[in-house]
C-alpha cells in the first residue's frame, strides 16, 4: 500500500501526541527490536521509534525495518520515525485512512 501525502499528513498529526515506543540503541537494530516493533505495529498501528544511536544510518535503517515489518514509513522527524502498518485484524484498526 503507498500512502498519499494527505494520508501522511493525517497519520503524522495523529502521532504527534505519541511517545516512541522502542527506542533504537546501543545494540543497534538486532532481530529482537524488530520483532518488538512488530509486535508493537499490530498491537498499535501508528508507533513511533527513536533512533539514540545510529543517528546517520537512520533512514537506512527506517527503510530496512519497514521491509521487514511490511510497515510504511509516514516520516522521519528529527531522530524519531512514525511507522503505520494497518491491522489485519479489522476489531483493532483505530486510524482510518
Amino acid at each position: 500500500m503507498r500512502m498519499t501525502s494527505s494520508q501522511r499528513k493525517i497519520l503524522s498529526s495523529a502521532a504527534s501526541n505519541l511517545n516512541p515506543l522502542v527506542i533504537v540503541g546501543q545494540g543497534g537494530m538486532t532481530e529482537g527490536v524488530v520483532q518488538k516493533i512488530a509486535k508493537v505495529l499490530d498491537d498499535h498501528e501508528l508507533i513511533k521509534v527513536k533512533f539514540n544511536e545510529f543517528k546517520e544510518e537512520k533512514k537506512d535503517l527506517t527503510a530496512d525495518l519497514c521491509a521487514q515489518t511490511g510497515a510504511e514509513l509516514v516520516r522521519i522527524i528529527g531522530n524519531v520515525a512514525i511507522l503505520y502498518k494497518e491491522s489485519t485484524n479489522p476489531d483493532k484498526r483505530k486510524h482510518l485512512i
